[in-house]
């Protein structure tokens, strides 16, 4: 036993101690440099889009009922969103938000409506249950809206391929941003208990000008248990839309109402 403990002791005495360096430097917070570089391409993103216009085919599927139109989108920030849905016979409707207005056109009862731009309205009509500010962010491809991309409490993870930015809000709840190739593939919004509200995945992404854009959108909302896409065809972006193209006018003897969601109009079913 004395010769072990002799070992032992004497063992220090064959090792080189380095003293610390008189001035470390600091390691850098690699979860913060990363999401700092993801967020701060995705606010060049925000402060390079401001419009888009667009030919897509909407699918959406909900309660084991399943609807598919063609559609021409115009959406210019913050809040401007029109819809126009179309069959093989025509106009099917028209729908135009804009300052917390809502405008319908019901071409086949030559019905002209009007109402409150809500999250409720907007769902009941273009199966997008979000306030328009918030649809017209979705439909571009861009941060949900009050999200602080330069909110410092943020948590850097990895989904598969995706690199994922989190933070938590003060009420609980998560903001998820998803980027593959410093493009924004996926926004998800999960409740303080834990149960997602929203998530939306871009793909296909195309170069427009400069501009990086996805020609498809899917969001799922699992309260409402729906699904809604778009897939975009020839998009432009950034073009000059005046505020009176959100203006819609009743046509010659139009019957006008008030709307409220018990009378909305259907849509067709299914379309080829």
């Amino acid at each position: 036993m004395s010769v072990v403990l002799g070992a032992m002791l004497a063992l220090p005495a064959c090792v080189e101690v380095q003293e610390p360096p008189t001035h470390p430097r600091d390691i850098p917070n690699f979860a913060v440099d990363r999401s700092q570089d993801l967020t701060s391409s995705l606010a060049e993103r925000d402060r390079s889009l401001d419009s888009l216009q667009t030919d897509a085919v909407m699918q959406y599927s909900a309660g084991g009922k399943s609807l598919r139109t063609h559609e021409e989108l115009i959406v210019r920030r913050p809040d401007g969103l029109k819809v126009e849905a179309r069959s093989a016979f025509g106009v099917e409707l028209i729908l135009s938000a804009h300052n917390g207005d809502l405008q319908i056109f019901d071409p086949s009862h030559n019905r002209f409506m009007t109402g409150m731009a809500s999250s409720e309205t907007l769902d009941k009509y273009v199966r997008i249950p979000m306030m328009p500010k918030d649809a017209v962010n979705l439909l571009l491809g861009l941060a949900p809206t009050g999200f602080d991309l330069n909110d410092p409490r943020v948590k850097l993870s990895n989904e598969g391929t995706m690199t994922v930015v989190s933070y938590t809000s003060p009420d609980g709840t998560t903001h998820d941003l998803g980027f593959e190739d410093r493009n924004l593939v996926m926004v998800r919004e999960t409740a303080p208990g834990g149960t997602v509200r929203y998530r939306v995945d871009y793909s296909e992404y195309h170069d427009i000008g400069g501009v990086m854009f996805p020609y498809r959108v899917a969001a799922e909302f699992p309260q409402s248990q729906s699904q809604v896409s778009f897939h975009y065809r020839r998009p432009i972006v950034n073009g000059q839309i005046p505020a009176s193209t959100f203006v819609l006018t009743p046509a010659p003897g139009a019957t006008e109402t008030h709307i409220g969601l018990r009378n909305a109009p259907s849509q067709p079913e299914h379309e080829g």
